[in-house]
């Protein structure tokens, strides 16, 4: 079953980090996945977030507000 990973932030440095760490997990273990990048603030307010960034992983909030490890990615898509 396909995933879906939403990564909330408005495109800051730690919002690209996480955003490329989550690529290459993806990419680099084939996991079966749609990335989507989310950076319109009504969007992730949705979420109730207050800081950034944050991985959605199927519409559950995992991380928020710091980035992961990839072996912690990783562990979160199997």
């Amino acid at each position: 079953m396909s995933k879906i990973i939403k990564i909330l932030g408005t495109g800051c440095p730690k919002c690209q980090s996480m955003t490329a760490i989550v690529k290459e997990v993806v990419s680099e273990n084939n996991i079966d996945a749609t990335i989507e990048k989310v950076e319109d603030i009504m969007e992730i307010m949705k979420f109730n977030v207050m800081t950034t960034p944050v991985l959605v992983i199927n519409n559950t909030i995992t991380i928020k507000g710091r980035l992961p490890s990839k072996d912690e990615v990783l562990a979160l898509l199997k």
